[in-house]
């Protein structure tokens, strides 16, 4: 296949990621390596919000079928952690900064 341009590579490499990755449930995001989490994260999420927790900084993120922590050490510049889930209590501390109804949830 030949590109007329690199937007057009771009473009295609886009949808395929998210062909990838749109499908994938909480339990195989729980379960897949660190490298296929990021790749999620990049391809195939909305940004919502970010807190402080500590001297990390808390990035929310949401895929469609569940939310998504990223936990980055602005110190050591790297993830330290990804977490997932899909249920309410995991959004107590974003309580104040987040509506579900602007979600759309």
């Amino acid at each position: 296949m030949i590109f007329s341009d690199l937007n057009d590579w771009h473009e295609i490499e886009s949808f395929r990621k998210n062909q990838l990755y749109s499908m994938i449930s909480i339990d195989d995001f729980r379960t897949a390596s660190f490298e296929r989490k990021c790749d999620v994260v990049m391809a195939d999420t909305t940004y919502i919000t970010s807190r402080k927790l500590g001297g990390a900084e808390v990035y929310l993120y949401h895929s469609g079928k569940f939310f998504i922590e990223v936990y980055y050490s602005p110190t050591y510049k790297k993830v330290l952690m990804i977490n997932a889930f899909d249920d309410s209590y995991g959004l107590e501390p974003y309580a104040e900064m987040v509506s579900l109804v602007d979600l759309g949830l």
